[in-house]
């Protein structure tokens, strides 16, 4: 078997979910971290520095291509994996198991990524791709934070953000640990280590993401 029928199969496909679940989890980690740069609240200077450096840094442009590919694939395999889980069962359950077996998040993870998805499109259109067509077609960079300080005054974007924090914080309760465990990496040993960090991460990231339109909204942040 090569590597390309290898990552065909079932495991395959887990261990791609895994590796650009990971992936993801890094990038999640450094837009936290530029997003909290609004939270110095001095009317934009930190977070515009550093949105800077990532938005002309060739490296980290370079990244950016690797990571809507990754993006991508992490959702066409979750999506394939799931459609290949449910052909697998031709008759439903008369009694379903519930949280005996797994918790609802585990079993959900097709739908809070489309919903993640969802926000995704929504957050992208709103700023990345503005910005990005502004840069192409030479007429500089967006005002990143005045944007989001507008776009943050109206009450149902601000609603769809927290949303998608909350979908987020549930996806990666379960997607955190189940990469490690794919990998090999989710020993009994470690197992409750990596859940700790794993349960740690799902409410600190999506809630830095969440209080960041609702400071803007409350006008905590200016």
């Amino acid at each position: 078997m090569n590597w390309k029928q290898s990552f065909s199969t079932s495991i395959g496909k887990k261990l791609q979910m895994s590796l650009t679940g990971l992936f993801l989890i890094l990038f999640l980690i450094v837009h936290c971290y530029v997003n909290a740069q609004i939270f110095y609240n001095d009317g934009g200077t930190r977070f515009n520095e550093a949105a800077h450096f990532m938005g002309t840094n060739f490296v980290i442009r370079t990244v950016e291509i690797g990571l809507f590919a990754f993006l991508i694939l992490h959702i066409v395999q979750g999506l394939m994996l799931y459609s290949a889980n449910r052909a697998k069962r031709t008759t439903r359950y008369a009694v379903s198991a519930g949280n005996k077996t797994s918790k609802w998040y585990s079993r959900s993870m097709a739908v809070l990524g489309t919903l993640i998805l969802l926000f995704l499109v929504l957050h992208l259109s709103k700023f990345w791709a503005p910005n990005r067509i502004s840069q192409l077609s030479g007429n500089g960079e967006k005002p990143l934070y005045e944007m989001m300080r507008d776009e943050f005054q109206t009450a149902w974007v601000v609603g769809v953000y927290i949303f998608g924090c909350i979908s987020l914080a549930w996806h990666l309760v379960h997607g955190f640990y189940s990469a490690f465990q794919t990998l090999g990496l989710g020993t009994h040993k470690y197992k409750g280590i990596i859940k700790s960090i794993g349960i740690a991460f799902s409410i600190i990231v999506p809630l830095i993401f969440a209080l960041m339109p609702i400071a803007f909204f409350l006008q905590v942040i200016k």
